[in-house]
C-alpha cells in the first residue's frame, strides 16, 4: 500500500483552549506509545457514537495532538456531517486498498482544525470488496503508524450491531469507548459489545454515558450514572448531559466543543477528551440531597440556572438540592475557572 506522511500543518491557530480550565495546564499528559487506535463502539445505534467520534477528534486537534478520524461505516457514513466536511469527501479508504489513490489523498482536513483529519471506509451506498474482508481497517491503521509523521490517535466510529462491520472497526483497536445511553435496551447492548471487544482482546474499555436528563434521574425515572457505571462493571471516561446545542451542532457541522461560550455537553466531552489521553476515569458516588433556601447569585445558582443538578463533572457530582461534591482538587479548579469565565464569580 502507497503511503505519504500526512500533509504538513498549516500555521493557522486551532481555537485556543483555556489554560485555566485545566488547573494551568494547556495540554494533558499523553499516556501509552502513538498511534493509539481507539474504536467508539456501541452495538445499539443512535446512542450518539458519531457525535462522540467528531467531539473526541475535535477536542484532541484543539490540543495540538493530530487525530485521524475514520468513519468505518460502509454505505451509511455519517461522521463528515458532523464535521462539516461532506463535499470535501472525493477518496475513501476502498479507494486506496483498490491502488486507485495515495493514502495522504485520501485524508481530508478539517477546516479549521489543522490537526484533524477524516478517512471514511467508503462512498454512500456502497459496499466494501468481500476480499478487502476484516482487515481492511488494520492495513490503514498499520500504514498510518508506518507514516513519518503519524497521527498520536486514530478513532474508529464504529458502525451500529455486530456483524462484519463491527469486526472490521474493532480489528485495528487497542482501546474501546463504549457509548451508552441511560436506558435497558442501550445498556443490554452494550454489555453484549463489551464481552465481545474483550473477547477481541481489548482490555482498555471505557464507558460514556450520553444524554442523562438530571430530572429524570432525581424523580427516579432513569438510571443515574452510578446505576449504569455498576451494571456494565466498566470506568467512566464521561457522563454527557441532555442538551439542545447537540441538535445545532450537528446541523451546523461544528463539532460541539468548538461552541464559544461552552455548553454544559460539551464542557462534558471536553473533559472526556483529557481522560482518554491521561488514560484516567472519572468516579460516580452517591449523594444525599438535602433541602437548602435559594440564593441569589454565587456558585449553586450557576448550576441551577443551567438545570445541571445531578450532573456529574470529571469526578463530581451537583446535587438536584444544589450542593456540589468535588472529589478531586482538579474538579474544584476547573468548576471555578468556569464560573469566573462566565462572569459569575
Amino acid at each position: 500500500m502507497a503511503f505519504l506522511p500526512l500533509p504538513p500543518r498549516s500555521a493557522a491557530t486551532p481555537p485556543a483552549v483555556s489554560a485555566r480550565h485545566h488547573g494551568g495546564r494547556t495540554a494533558p499528559e499523553l499516556s501509552g506509545p502513538t498511534p493509539r487506535v481507539v474504536v467508539v463502539t456501541s452495538g445499539k445505534g443512535g446512542v450518539g457514537k458519531t457525535t462522540t467520534t467528531a467531539n473526541l477528534a475535535a477536542s484532541l486537534a484543539r490540543l495540538s495532538l493530530p487525530a485521524v478520524a475514520v468513519d468505518a461505516d460502509a454505505g451509511l457514513r455519517n461522521l463528515d456531517l458532523l464535521l462539516g466536511l461532506e463535499n470535501r469527501v472525493h477518496l475513501t479508504a476502498a479507494d486506496v486498498l483498490a491502488g486507485d489513490c495515495r493514502l495522504d489523498q485520501a485524508l481530508v482536513r478539517h477546516r479549521a482544525l489543522q490537526d484533524l483529519h477524516l478517512l471514511c471506509l467508503s462512498k454512500p451506498r456502497s459496499k466494501l470488496p468481500l476480499a478487502f474482508g476484516s482487515k481492511t481497517l488494520t492495513w490503514v491503521a498499520d500504514a498510518l503508524r508506518r507514516a513519518p509523521n503519524p497521527p498520536a490517535f486514530i478513532l474508529i466510529d464504529c458502525p451500529a450491531g455486530v456483524d462484519a462491520g463491527f469486526v472490521t472497526a474493532i480489528a485495528p483497536a487497542e482501546e474501546a469507548v463504549l457509548v451508552t445511553t441511560p436506558d435497558i435496551t442501550a445498556l443490554r447492548d452494550a454489555d453484549r459489545v463489551a464481552g465481545l471487544l474483550e473477547c477481541d482482546g481489548i482490555k482498555d474499555i471505557k464507558i460514556i454515558v450520553n444524554r442523562v436528563r438530571p430530572d429524570l434521574v432525581k424523580g427516579e425515572d432513569m438510571m443515574s450514572a452510578l446505576d449504569v457505571q455498576e451494571m456494565l462493571g466498566l470506568p467512566l471516561l464521561g457522563v454527557v448531559p441532555e442538551d439542545a446545542e447537540v441538535i445545532r451542532s450537528t446541523n451546523r457541522g461544528v463539532p460541539l466543543v468548538l461552541n464559544d461560550p461552552p455548553t454544559p455537553a460539551g464542557l462534558a466531552l471536553e473533559q472526556a477528551t483529557w481522560r482518554l489521553v491521561e488514560r484516567d476515569a472519572m468516579t460516580a458516588v452517591m449523594v444525599e440531597e438535602q433541602e437548602r433556601p435559594r440564593k441569589k447569585g454565587g456558585l449553586f445558582s450557576f448550576f441551577s440556572r443551567r438545570n445541571m443538578c445531578s450532573f456529574w463533572l470529571d469526578g463530581s457530582t451537583i446535587g438536584g438540592s444544589g450542593i456540589l461534591v468535588l472529589r478531586d482538587e482538579t474538579s474544584v479548579r476547573f468548576i471555578v475557572a468556569v464560573l469566573v469565565d462566565d462572569g459569575v464569580i
